[in-house]
């Protein structure tokens, strides 16, 4: 009887035992399923640098940061840019002043072209009338000729001289949009969501354009990027569902639905750091399976997958 309470007992917690294993983990049995493939966990990652040079005010991110898209998290030093965009809107202002008001400038002009007319307008009716001379009435023509070309020329040198006024406040404008745009590139700005991978550069340090700030990925979606033999690549086609387990060093692999993403349209040698299930096999092909990260696969760790037919 007590051998017979002890088998019950020991079946009991083996079930136990089964039942405990969490959701999306496989056991280590499962590890010496038949897979098509095995490679390693990437993501997409971006270097975001500086895009001015000067000094870096602050760098508020550290390794580990999650970060959102448009996320201000530096400063460049803008003291002299914004010195220089000050200089410029100054001058851009005695430019506005320099404008002559054309209308005023030849006020005097026109009403002399206007009395001109009416003494000529008399003269001709003076002569119709045998009361005046034609002399007194050419001299008053040409007089009116005199003034009437006077005035175009007032016209044309005003008028030449404000377009050089707005073609200089124009070339001004321009420079303010240029230093406006040097000021915003100061602000540093994140990308895209990710998590801070390396921190390259600390506040109070002198940066040039392109300097190396810090590296980031976006670990919500990350890729396995296997090796598969020609066997197995002729019955992959992109948008296929695949299962991917991640290794991550316990008893078990975590399992996970993907997609593959990217085949490589050519042959290459096993990377060493892979091991192809073919070992016969010296050309492998490249492909890359997307997966959902819930935050358990970390960049660098081992997976391997099965591709649904």
């Amino acid at each position: 009887m007590k051998t017979n309470r002890m088998s019950v007992r020991i079946v009991a917690l083996a079930l136990i035992g089964l039942v405990a294993i969490p959701a999306g983990l496989v056991s280590c049995r499962e590890k010496t399923l038949k897979t098509d493939a095995t490679g390693i966990f990437e993501s997409t990652e971006v270097v975001v640098s500086a895009e001015t040079g000067g000094r870096l005010c602050r760098l508020d991110v550290e390794e580990g940061d999650a970060l959102r898209v448009q996320q201000e998290v530096g400063l460049v030093d803008t003291v002299s840019l914004s010195l220089k965009r000050a200089g410029l809107v100054s001058s851009k202002s005695a430019l506005f002043h320099q404008r002559t008001d054309v209308p005023k400038q030849v006020a005097a002009t026109r009403r002399q072209i206007e009395r001109a007319r009416i003494e000529v307008d008399r003269l001709r009716d003076l002569v119709a009338r045998g009361a005046g001379t034609q002399q007194q009435l050419d001299d008053a023509e040409a007089q009116l000729g005199v003034l009437s070309r006077q005035l175009e020329a007032q016209l044309s040198t005003l008028t030449t001289g404000n377009q050089s006024v707005e073609s200089r406040q124009q070339a001004t404008g321009y420079q303010i949009a240029e230093i406006d745009d040097q000021i915003r590139r100061c602000h540093i700005q994140v990308p895209m969501d990710g998590v801070v991978l390396t921190k390259y550069a600390e506040a109070g340090e002198v940066v040039g354009v392109g300097t190396p700030l810090f590296r980031m990925a976006d670990m919500s979606r990350v890729f396995l990027r296997a090796y598969v033999t020609g066997s197995v690549v002729s019955r992959i086609k992109l948008g296929q569902k695949a299962v991917v387990y991640a290794d991550d060093g316990s008893e078990g692999y975590r399992r996970y639905d993907g997609r593959v993403t990217w085949i490589s349209d050519q042959a290459e040698f096993t990377p060493k750091t892979i091991q192809t299930r073919d070992e016969r096999a010296n050309l492998v092909y490249a492909v890359k399976i997307a997966v959902r990260n819930d935050g358990g696969i970390k960049l660098g760790m081992y997976g391997e997958v099965v591709f649904k037919k």
